[in-house]
């Protein structure tokens, strides 16, 4: 944290790693993308460099739950940092920032999305962990 909090600001993502699992090792197995896997949260700072990476969890756990559970959030809003994410943190309150879920915007909303994106775009690259 004492790196993290000389950033302006950080970018959470979750992404997962693909494992060789059988079907038997169900909470390995991500829904979403349809695959077995580890679900790593990544803290990027505005530039795209790394600056933590989470121990893994089953890749069924969802991103919210992941951050959760190691304590990102609560973290995060003792050090008064500002946090953008994507959609998968909707209602993870505090510090996070996510965009507006819709499919019927207004325009400003647009606009903040699109805004939004630009900001969270360096962290979304996949990692070689």
């Amino acid at each position: 944290m004492e790196t993290i909090r000389a950033k302006a600001f950080v970018i959470l993502d979750g992404t997962l790693l693909p494992i060789d699992r059988i079907a038997a090792d169900t909470p390995y197995y991500s829904g979403k993308h349809k695959r077995h896997g580890m679900n790593v949260q990544v803290l990027t700072d505005p530039f795209g460099r790394l600056l933590w990476a989470s121990p893994a969890l089953s890749g069924s756990t969802h991103d919210l739950t992941a951050a959760r559970q190691h304590g990102i959030i609560e973290a995060l809003a003792d050090a008064g940092l500002k946090c953008w994410a994507d959609k998968a943190y909707q209602g993870a309150g505090g510090p996070v920032r996510v965009p507006f879920r819709s499919r019927c915007l207004k325009r400003w909303k647009r606009r903040h999305n699109t805004t939004h994106a630009k900001i969270r775009c360096l962290g979304e690259r996949p990692w070689p962990l």
